[in-house]
């Protein structure tokens, strides 16, 4: 009989995307390209395209809840990220979930905020953002907000790249976490600027801008991308460096789907 090669499990927290662009969808794709299997609970359903969302609507908590446990309960993975969440009955949900299993094998826990869509749209309500502030948070291994976000989580306005060195310093300083700033949409800029922060090591992360290509779904598959390289053994600044040049070529390689361009997330090179 054929020996079976294990491989690590990274459980994505989100919502289902049903353009197959982001979310769910897109994390899925993203562990699939890093070798890692990839589980998930679903916290609400979208109704959208690469153009718009035509509706949401949330998952149960009892559900949410229920789907969390039941891939704990076999699969015990090794890193886990939360995307849309939705609303603080859920925030709640896997917050207390984290909080429970504090006393168990430890788990990597990124936090992709969604708090504001790349077009300024708020995501949660004002209830769910102090939910997530006060409870999420504080168990989370890395958040990865982008500026908007950013500027919520310190009530600052980033426009400079010494603007988003200061608010990792302020999110680590006020949330305990290690924190990641994605200033992809920072003006006046000829590369896309990240900055990582963990209380020891910041990384100036650059990537030349990829011109002509609009896509959706690059901070999902950035956040996933972590998640994969933490699962297969990565430090938390190494996994950050790995995923950023990931989700570069996935921008770079995307491919069309009638008129809109999509990431390619199984376009991966060796490392």
């Amino acid at each position: 009989m054929p020996k079976i090669a294990s491989r690590p499990v990274v459980l994505t927290i989100a919502g289902s995307d049903s353009g197959g662009g982001a979310g769910v969808q897109a994390d899925l794709k993203t562990f699939a390209a890093f070798g890692v299997h990839g589980a998930s609970a679903i916290a609400c359903l979208t109704a959208q395209n690469p153009r718009r969302v035509l509706a949401i609507e949330s998952c149960s908590p009892s559900m949410l809840r229920r789907q969390i446990e039941a891939v704990f309960e076999e699969l015990h993975p090794a890193a886990v990220k939360t995307g849309m969440l939705f609303s603080s009955e859920n925030l709640q949900v896997v917050a207390g979930f984290f909080r429970a299993w504090v006393a168990r094998p430890p788990v990597s826990l990124i936090v992709d905020p969604v708090m504001v869509s790349t077009s300024g749209a708020k995501l949660l309500k004002p209830v769910a953002i102090k939910v997530l502030k006060e409870q999420l948070l504080p168990r989370a291994t890395l958040v990865t907000p982008n500026l908007q976000e950013a500027e919520v989580l310190t009530g600052e306005k980033i426009a400079s790249v010494e603007n988003m060195r200061a608010a990792t310093r302020e999110i680590h300083a006020r949330f305990g976490c290690a924190v990641l700033v994605k200033g992809g949409h920072l003006r006046r800029m000829r590369k896309a600027v990240d900055i990582f922060f963990d209380g020891r090591t910041e990384l100036l992360l650059t990537a030349p801008f990829i011109k002509g290509i609009r896509t959706h779904g690059t901070g999902c598959t950035y956040s996933a991308a972590i998640a994969a390289a933490l699962a297969l053994g990565r430090d938390l600044p190494q996994a950050v460096a790995l995923a950023k040049n990931y989700i570069t070529q996935a921008i770079a390689r995307s491919y069309r789907v009638e008129r809109h361009a999509v990431l390619n997330h199984l376009g991966r090179t060796n490392d």
